[in-house]
Parts: structure tokens; sequence; C-alpha cells
């Protein structure tokens, strides 16, 4: 029996927990082994283990505060706990499944009956996982452009407003460009909107690149306006930025049907200076701020990048 989920027993007689270890080993079983309910849980603060089989009698700790204390817990996945113990009545088998316990087996134990209950346990694992994982597709549906693949107008409103707080409170610098790809129209109705949507799939992939991963993002405004958010870089910082991806938009060529498309964009960008000038101020407001700098960019010519820091405009 292969079991891709890792196991941990918590078992303080030392014969048990070495006939429980060999049997578990000998089928397959990645397995982790502690004496008491207290190191199982140091143990779980340096990794995860989705399968736990525990004594119930053990000093430090019992299994029945072992087992509240993991339900407590949040964890990455779900913890399947089973009790195996030499305690077998019927009021017992409930207090241990009231604690938390998915599963109770008595001493001696069966192996081919262990077998099968662990098997149990990897199905509803499974399950869980699989559960988890199209969740966690939703999720990212939810908050994407699906065309670009870049985040959406919504999560921008609601994360933007996360870093300006976080920004504020740890007086950590912070920054954003808003970016309009200029006669995005004339694309359109040169090429078709076919053409457009490349292009706009080509805009974020060329950002996407030269950004830092996990820390820096962008997100679909609307249209063809885009807004980068730079989390620990001011405004001087966000000034270089600014003129390296204009720079690198204008170098873009797009293929489309034997032709080559290039296009250029205009940047609005504003931030902060310092750490210490960290203020508050709503997403909006900043929005706004780069936005009048995006309508200056077009004004002189586009294909420029314009802004200010947030320190020049009064609270």
């Amino acid at each position: 029996m292969q079991n891709p989920f890792p196991v941990l027993i918590v078992e303080d007689d030392p014969v048990s927990r070495m006939l429980l270890e060999r049997t578990l080993t000998k089928a397959g079983c990645e397995v982790t082994s502690v004496e008491d309910g207290r190191k199982a849980l140091a143990l779980f603060e340096e990794r995860f283990f989705p399968i736990v089989i525990t004594d119930w009698m053990m000093p430090e700790m019992d299994g029945l505060a072992l087992c509240r204390a993991l339900r407590k817990n949040i964890s990455e996945s779900y913890v399947f706990i089973f009790f195996l113990t030499a305690k077998n009545s019927k009021d017992d088998m409930i207090a241990g499944l009231e604690a938390g316990a998915d599963d109770y087996l008595t001493k001696p134990f069966d192996r081919l009956e262990l077998f099968a209950r662990l098997k149990t346990a990897i199905r509803v694992l499974e399950l869980e996982k699989s559960l988890r994982e199209a969740n966690e597709a939703i999720r990212l549906l939810s908050i994407t452009d699906t065309l670009t693949g870049c985040y959406n107008r919504a999560y921008m409103d609601a994360h933007l407003s996360e870093e300006i707080t976080r920004a504020g409170r740890y007086r950590r610098p912070i920054s954003i460009a808003m970016v309009d790809i200029d006669h995005f129209k004339e694309v359109n109705d040169t090429y078709g909107h076919q053409a457009g949507d490349n292009v706009l799939k080509a805009l974020v992939q060329t950002i996407r690149s030269s950004i830092r991963d996990a820390v820096d993002w962008i997100a679909r405004y609307g249209g063809e306006e885009f807004i980068v958010v730079f989390p620990e870089t001011g405004f001087e910082g966000v000034v270089f930025l600014g003129e390296r991806l204009r720079k690198q938009v204008a170098e873009l060529i797009i293929p489309f049907k034997g032709k080559e498309i290039q296009v250029t964009a205009s940047f609005g960008i504003t931030g902060f200076s310092t750490p210490d000038s960290v203020r508050d101020i709503s997403h909006e407001a900043m929005i706004g701020i780069a936005d009048k700098f995006l309508y200056q960019a077009k004004q002189d010519g586009r294909n420029r990048v314009r802004g200010k820091p947030i320190e020049d405009f009064p609270e």
C-alpha cells in the first residue's frame, strides 16, 4: 500500500511505536514518530503532516489534548487523525471523535484493518486536495483578466488599498504607474480586434517579464489601460522603471497574419520620495494622480513618462 501522504505517529510506548513504524514503512509510508503530543505540536511548526496516528494516554500532552490543539490550528490542508489506543469503551470512542478524531482503532491493531482505514483516509485527503485545487482555480478566475492573464479591476481595487495601508503602517515606499497604449483604436480599426487583443497580451507579457516576481504586480484597469504597482519602490525608482518599460514597449514587434505591429505606451506615475513621507491616501486618490500625469504624457506627444511625487500634492 503506497501512501503519498506523510504519517506522524505519536506514541509513548517504544515497543508499540517501533511496531507501528515498521508496519507502515514496509507498506510504503513515509513515517515520522514522536513520544508525546507536545513534541508532535512542535514538529507541526516545522512541517505539515496530513495523517496523524496518536495514542490516547501519554505524558506531557495526551491524545485528546493533541487532537483538540490540531483542530484549533489553521493548517494548509486537512489533517486526518486516528486514535490508536487500548481504551475501547463506547464512551471513550465518542470522546475521541468529539475531540476531533476522524477514526478510532484499538490495540493491539490488526494490520489489514489498519491498512483499510488508511486507504479510507487517503481517499478523503485526495478528495479534499481536489476540492482545494478547484476552489483555488475558481478564486484565480475571479481575480484574473481573462484576456491578458493579469489581475483584474476587482483585485486591484481591493489589493492596492491593502498595499498602501501596509506601506503607511511600516513606513515603506510604494509607487504606481498608469499605462495606456497609444492610438489603440487605430490598431483595432486597421488590423481588427483580434490584433488589438494580441497587442494587449504582448504589453502585459512585456511588463510582467520586467518587474519583480511576487512583489510588483499589474492589473487591467479598463480597456487598454493598466495599473502597475511597485511596493518597496520610491518615486525616484518608479521614474527609472517607467522609462525602462516605455522603451521596452516601443521596441515590441507583434506578428499578426504576416504583418508586424508596433505600438507605444504613455505612462503616468506617482509615489513617495522617501519612506518617511508615506501618508494615508486612498487608492482612488493615488490612481487619480497617476491618471493626471498619464493625460499630460498624452498631451506632450505620447510615448512619454510623466509624474510627480505624492508629497507635491496637498492632503
